[in-house]
């Protein structure tokens, strides 16, 4: 809770960083407090959760990445970053950082989708070792952008494969 308001003005409530989120910009310090408590929940039920993304030279919140499980070996990943971390590989680097982690909780199926127009999230889940799995028409609504379905790019990834060729 000590990061919620840090979460909200950097990030969470800023509807240009979130445009292509599958989740609604907050309107309230509230919303992301809501976000904290859910986020607590699912650490204390799967061995992962959200984890928040800070600059390694000052500590600055730069974002948030993480887990979605699904089972205990099989979750969804994704990251959000503020505009002006924006450009600068911390996408990538958190990716890899979420797939090392999977490696040691025995994650074997890693998944990930992108808005089809998102080409920069593209080259991030690709440079990260995720492979294209489908192209999916209006799978998932995307709140700051619309209220219609939209098509996605479904991405996955073995971390145990992933992270052995790698070496």
């Amino acid at each position: 809770m000590d990061d919620a308001e840090a979460i909200f003005t950097r990030y969470a409530s800023d509807r240009d960083a979130l445009k292509f989120m599958s989740w609604p910009a907050h309107e309230s310090l509230e919303d992301t407090r809501d976000f904290l408590e859910m986020s607590e929940r699912e650490w204390h039920r799967w061995p992962g959760g959200p984890y928040l993304i800070l600059s390694s030279e000052d500590g600055l919140l730069l974002g948030g990445t993480g887990f979605a499980f699904e089972a205990p070996d099989s979750a969804a990943t994704g990251y959000v970053l503020a505009r002006d971390a924006w450009g600068r590989g911390f996408a990538t680097e958190a990716l890899l950082g979420v797939l090392a982690i999977s490696k040691d909780l025995g994650v074997r199926r890693l998944s990930a989708v992108c808005h089809r127009q998102h080409r920069a999230s593209a080259r991030v889940l690709e440079k990260a070792g995720f492979e294209l799995e489908a192209r999916e028409q209006k799978r998932l609504v995307f709140p700051n952008l619309s209220t219609e379905p939209q098509d996605v790019l479904a991405y996955s990834v073995n971390p145990l494969w992933c992270v052995e060729q790698k070496r």
